[in-house]
């Protein structure tokens, strides 16, 4: 299996920044897909940023300009820079990897999750 462990989240001022960590580890042959998503209290889970499949990058609209997905292929980690956070960019943040894994002696395609990190912005 996968296991994905966050970092770098917290509270920061509106106009901050922040830079998130998302280390993969476990039998992996290779990661297919890896990125972030979000979840604000009382909302779905929505996609912020990601390396695709197709090894483009793919951002929501309310993040572009202001968030840079950038990924460490040696390390298997993935950054999120957040720059000039606004307020309802609170929420936690969940790492997400689509990824060949080697599993009873056969390799298999998983999507794992991260535990979240919650990130806070506010004065």
């Amino acid at each position: 299996q996968v296991r994905l462990v966050e970092s770098g989240g917290g509270l920061v001022q509106p106009g901050g920044s922040l830079r998130l960590s998302c280390a993969a580890s476990g039998s992996i042959s290779s990661i297919k897909a890896m990125g972030w998503y979000r979840q604000a209290p009382g909302k779905q889970r929505d996609l912020v940023a990601m390396f695709t499949s197709g090894g483009s990058t793919d951002y929501a609209d309310s993040v572009k300009g202001r968030f840079t997905i950038s990924r460490d292929n040696a390390k298997n980690t993935v950054y999120l820079q957040m720059n000039s956070l606004k307020p309802e960019d609170t929420a936690v943040y969940y790492c997400n990897a689509d990824a060949i894994v080697l599993i009873s002696a056969s390799f298999q395609r998983v999507t794992s999750w991260g535990q979240g990190t919650q990130v806070t912005v506010s004065s």
